[in-house]
């Protein structure tokens, strides 16, 4: 028992390492890079928790987790009771323990961060809800009597499937709308399979279904119907639909044939399987040298996808220094040890192609850091004459999202700000139209999987506040 190991002792431990394949063997399979931990691993973490009385690891985490607690129960080995503690606020945990931020939230919280590393948060997680769905562990879908009012909820990413997930376990009758023919939005589509087994985000999708939610696929609100049609069917909406909208530098050769925005990559891989060739059959070319333009998350995700699909090379090409990549250090890690190839302080100024409109190359400019911008990070300025040539074959423009303008032109008074984003109040999540809420990257452009599942939470009490004061879109 942990509380029978001195608290001296606890706090020398080591944090426990995850197994994981080794860079040789994964460059060559779409498989998980991160095996997770063995029962023992899962306790002898576990056991390095000092159970705060204040755990300010819980103020880390926008799903709300109670940390310590499910943390207390894997000390005990009694993991059934740990995964249902993190049910009832986190209806996503297995996807959150593998791709949350853990280490800018949670675990930055940690009191072990003053003498060594934090409590492998996110690696238990992950172990406990891994555990349950092999051992066919549920949660209690005996909700309370059903309410006879309902909420459409627009988008079935992270914010969507949060949202639709509190809302139904609070009674009410949940419709979730999702364009495309697959739930789990970005979880399906953005996110490779190396780092998110699909099985794992339909597996909680179907236990999130179970809880009482109604799905209906292949409809494009703004297209197949409107916001204003739903307000005469449903008493709440909550707009979760993205930032899908891909975002390209503008630069000349940019509309060659071998020029993808990640977007359009990574969905033909993800979503499409493309990676299964020939089981699935999807349009998808590889260059011999391809080069992915940003250093997010996406831009990793797209550089090591194009190295498993036989790029010889892959390239991450950014603008500003190793310091200030926003990608989760991890994943710079993986792809280092992988072979991506990192050209700093670089910005690309055209794309290069022959008469057939192929991509034979990128011109490029070295850059320097100058002062910081609004962003807080130090602005990139080229270095006059510094021009030079970098022979790719495939470029991948993974320098963010916007807004898709489609459901806001059908949704009358609800606001959109300069960029597209919906406006909302940033305590309830309304937008400018009362009885509609909105959550997750629509409003505030593309941020991490477990933000949005905050916004879906902090949405669905304001619209059960809202539904239960008598108001209805209907009325």
């Amino acid at each position: 028992m942990a509380d029978m190991i001195p608290v001296k002792e606890r706090m020398k431990r080591e944090q426990i390492s995850m197994r994981e394949q080794s860079p040789d063997k994964r460059i060559a399979n779409f498989k998980e890079v991160p095996l997770g931990y063995t029962r023992e691993d899962a306790i002898k973490e576990a056991q390095r928790c000092l159970q705060c009385k204040n755990p300010k690891c819980m103020r880390g985490c926008p799903a709300e987790i109670n940390i310590p607690q499910f943390i207390k129960y894997i000390v005990e080995e009694d993991f059934e009771s740990a995964y249902l503690t993190i049910l009832k606020t986190d209806a996503l945990p297995a996807v959150t323990g593998r791709v949350c931020p853990q280490e800018e939230q949670c675990q930055k919280e940690c009191v072990l961060n003053n003498t060594g590393k934090p409590i492998a948060i996110g690696r238990l997680e992950r172990f406990v809800a891994d555990w349950a769905r092999k051992n066919h562990i549920h949660g209690k879908t005996d909700t309370v009597v059903k309410k006879d009012i309902k909420v459409a909820v627009v988008g079935s990413g992270p914010a969507g499937l949060s949202c639709a997930a509190d809302l139904a376990k609070m009674g009410y009758h949940v419709t979730l709308f999702e364009a495309l023919h697959k739930l789990g939005g970005v979880l399906v589509y953005g996110i490779p399979e190396f780092r998110l087994p699909k099985t794992i985000v339909e597996y909680e999708v179907n236990e999130i279904k179970k809880i009482g939610v109604q799905v209906i696929t292949d409809y494009v609100v703004g297209a197949t119907g409107s916001v204003e049609d739903l307000k005469k069917e449903f008493d709440a909406i909550f707009l979760a639909n993205g930032a899908g909208a891909p975002r390209f530098m503008n630069i000349p050769g940019e509309n060659m044939n071998d020029v993808y925005s990640a977007n359009e990559f990574l969905t033909r891989s993800n979503l499409m399987k493309a990676y299964l060739f020939p089981e699935y059959d999807t349009p998808i070319k590889i260059g011999r040298k391809a080069a992915t333009i940003g250093a997010g998350n996406v831009a990793m995700d797209s550089a090591r996808t194009a190295l498993r699909l036989g790029a010889q090379k892959s390239y991450i090409i950014y603008r500003r220094s190793r310091k200030e990549v926003p990608a989760r250090a991890e994943e710079v890690h993986h792809a280092e040890e992988e072979g991506i190839i990192f050209n700093f302080l670089t910005l690309p100024v055209r794309v290069l192609g022959n008469k057939e409109g192929k991509v034979t190359g990128m011109e490029c400019i070295k850059m320097k850091l100058g002062e910081p911008d609004e962003s807080g990070r130090r602005r990139p300025v080229p270095i006059e004459g510094s021009n030079f040539t970098l022979e790719v074959d495939m470029v991948i423009d993974a320098i963010g999202t916007m807004a898709n303008p489609i459901i806001a032109k059908s949704a009358q008074g609800v606001e959109v700000n300069r960029w597209g984003y919906f406006k909302i109040d940033e305590k309830t999540r309304m937008t400018t139209c009362e009885g509609i809420f909105a959550g997750g990257d629509i409003v505030r452009g593309a941020a991490t999987v477990i933000s949005a599942v905050g916004d879906g939470k902090v949405a669905a009490r304001s619209i059960a506040t809202y539904l239960s004061s008598g108001k209805s879109l209907k009325k």
